[in-house]
């Protein structure tokens, strides 16, 4: 498939994860690339965080990083209110640090730039 794309850490290229695995569609304003999977080079420790401000407002959260480098790349949802409830338990890949290298036409493309096709969790 023409967008099959490999996500790197911005900070050490590390692999942590593919467009396969994408399962749904980014709320506005959050810019995260929501995945089922991700590889063993993405770590989150046990304690959560709150979100004070921003799209995050009051939500509890694991934060993930990158195994390699240490880098922030994203989270994963524990509690939320209604609006980003379908995100609990998902991975979060914060787009402004993951850097995309498609298969097909072997271009590397900041996840900030790429529209990928609409997926929900139905399907």
């Amino acid at each position: 498939p023409e967008d099959c794309a490999v996500f790197h850490c911005r900070g050490c290229w590390a692999v942590l994860g593919d467009s396969l695995q994408l399962c749904g569609q980014e709320p506005p304003g959050l810019g995260v690339l929501i995945c089922f999977k991700v590889t063993s080079d993405v770590a989150w420790e046990d304690s959560l965080l709150v979100g004070l401000e921003g799209s995050l407002l009051g939500c509890a959260y694991y934060l993930l990083s990158c195994q390699s480098c240490g880098l922030a790349v994203g989270f994963i949802l524990y509690s939320s209110g209604s609006d980003l409830a379908y995100l609990r338990g998902l991975f979060c890949f914060f787009k402004d640090s993951i850097i995309c290298y498609f298969l097909q036409n072997q271009m590397i493309i900041e996840a900030s730039k790429v529209n990928f096709p609409a997926v929900t969790l139905k399907e």
